[in-house]
């Protein structure tokens, strides 16, 4: 059965990677949320998917320049016009302790690929053992090193491997990496590609998928999730889908 992760919150329908947009996934029946994290200038882990703030807030510079404190002061629903208020950019910790006693799982994207944000791993990892998350939670980065680490600091913790291009010999890949599932962009994605990594045993969650088309032909390849900003609709059509 293919799960429904809502990318970045309900993105399509509310301030990305906001409470509002996590909360709105939990009520529509989403199976899980997936968000972005970054550290502060401080060394906080906060939830939001740009190296600096610019497009999702009313404020300008990079996440790495400011503190905690600075950014909480931003909204994040600044180009909403007014329709959430102010939201604010939240720290993983918040959404971790909501997300504690509902059934949804969480997808942590490290977005280390530009940026190498020392500790980021390290600190990611100590929140989510400090809700008992281990078991609900996905780390996955376009940064396969940072994965590797990943691995090697919590075992215990499913990895994937984020991809836009297709990988030469994935499945190779995936063991020397010792990851337990790949990302791909969705264009990459084919039947037998699908039906491979299935009898490989390799998790396959395809991103970022918001039309009809390619959900229906994502949910037919049996794909283990997609990703997806509008989490309500993929129900709607999962249901539809023979």
């Amino acid at each position: 059965m293919t799960l429904i992760f809502a990318h970045r919150g309900a993105a399509g329908t509310h301030p990305e990677n906001t409470m509002v947009a996590f909360i709105e996934a939990a009520n529509v029946g989403a199976d899980g949320i997936e968000l972005d994290v970054q550290l502060t200038k401080d060394g906080e882990v906060v939830v939001i998917h740009d190296e600096t703030v610019d497009r999702t807030t009313d404020g300008s510079g990079w996440v790495k320049d400011m503190t905690y404190r600075e950014l909480r002061a931003l909204n994040a629903a600044a180009t909403w016009r007014g329709r959430y208020g102010h939201c604010p950019i939240p720290h993983l910790e918040e959404v971790l302790a909501w997300l504690a006693p509902t059934p949804l799982a969480v997808n942590i994207e490290l977005k280390n690929s530009l940026i190498a944000y020392e500790k980021l791993e390290q600190k990611t990892i100590a929140l989510v053992r400090r809700y008992g998350l281990e078991k609900r939670t996905i780390l996955s980065s376009f940064n396969h090193n940072s994965m590797r680490l990943c691995r090697e600091l919590a075992p215990d913790m499913e990895t994937a491997l984020l991809s836009i291009d297709p990988l030469h010999d994935p499945w190779t890949y995936v063991r020397v990496m010792k990851a337990d599932g790949l990302h791909p962009h969705y264009r990459t994605v084919t039947a037998k590609w699908a039906a491979e990594a299935r009898q490989r045993g390799v998790a396959v969650r395809p991103f970022t998928v918001n039309k009809r088309n390619a959900m229906k032909t994502m949910f037919s390849y049996g794909v283990d999730a997609i990703f997806t900003d509008y989490p309500q609709q993929a129900k709607q059509w999962k249901e539809e889908t023979p």
